[in-house]
C-alpha cells in the first residue's frame, strides 16, 4: 500500500479503537474546545505535544514551527497566541524546546542552508549575545544543549514582550508563561523559566543576557 493512503487505514483503526474504548469520545470532541494550555513547540516529529504530556485532544492548543521561535513578524504565531489568550482564555502559555533541535544545531554550525537561514537569524543572535556562556561549554553536545535552553528562554521573553500578552496582563487577565525543554534521550521535560506579570522565576541555569 502506498504510504500516503496507509494513513487512511490507520485513521479508521484508530477511530474504531477509540470509540470502542471511549464510546462518547467523539461526541465530547464536538463541543467547543476548552484547553488550559497553549503549547508553542518545535515542528520536530519526535516532539508531539499531547503525547509527551499525556493529555487528550482538546486539552492543548498547539502551534509549532522550526526551533519554536517567536518573533514579532510571524503573524501566524501571534494570531495563535491572541486566540489562545483572548478567546480560549488559557491559563498557561508554554514554550517548549528540545535537546538535539535541528534548527538550533543548524544555527550553531555556521553553515548556510538557504532560505531557512533567515528564520534562524534570531538564534544566531542568541549565540552572539551569550558568547561567554557559549564559550564556557567544553563539548559540542554541551554547546548544543545550552543553546537549546537559551533559545527557549529567549522565546519566552519574546512571548512576554508581545502586545498580545502585555495588553492581556494590563487588562488584568491571569495566566503564566513558561519555558520548558524536552529531552528525546529520556522522554522527560525540564523546567527552565516561569513568567507572570511583574514576576520572573527561574528554575534552570542563570543566563545573564536572557534574563536581564
Amino acid at each position: 500500500m502506498d504510504s500516503f493512503y496507509e494513513i487512511f487505514q490507520r485513521n479508521k483503526d484508530w477511530a474504531a479503537r477509540t470509540k470502542e474504548n471511549k464510546p462518547d469520545f467523539f461526541e465530547r470532541m464536538v463541543d467547543q474546545q476548552n484547553p488550559e494550555y497553549l503549547w508553542i513547540g518545535c515542528s520536530d516529529s519526535r516532539v508531539p505535544a499531547n503525547q509527551i504530556v499525556d493529555l487528550p485532544p482538546g486539552d492543548v492548543f498547539v502551534h509549532r514551527n522550526v526551533a519554536n521561535i517567536v518573533v514579532p513578524s510571524d503573524l501566524n504565531c501571534l494570531s495563535v497566541l491572541q486566540y489562545a489568550i483572548e478567546v480560549l482564555k488559557v491559563k498557561h502559555v508554554i514554550v517548549c524546546g528540545h535537546y538535539g533541535c535541528g534548527g538550533v544545531e543548524a544555527a550553531l554550525s555556521g553553515q548556510k542552508f538557504g532560505m531557512i537561514d533567515n528564520w534562524l537569524r534570531p538564534i544566531r543572535s542568541i549565540i552572539r549575545h551569550n558568547k561567554s556562556a557559549m564559550d564556557s561549554a567544553t563539548t559540542d553536545q554541551q554547546r548544543s544543549d545550552l543553546l537549546c535552553e537559551l533559545n527557549v528562554i529567549e522565546q519566552v521573553q519574546n512571548v512576554c514582550a508581545s502586545t498580545v500578552v502585555q495588553d492581556a496582563w494590563d487588562a488584568g487577565q491571569s495566566f503564566s508563561v513558561h519555558g520548558i525543554i524536552y529531552s528525546i534521550r529520556d522522554g522527560l521535560l525540564r523546567d527552565l523559566v516561569h513568567f507572570e506579570k511583574g514576576r520572573i522565576e527561574t528554575r534552570g541555569p542563570d543566563y545573564p543576557k536572557s534574563l536581564s
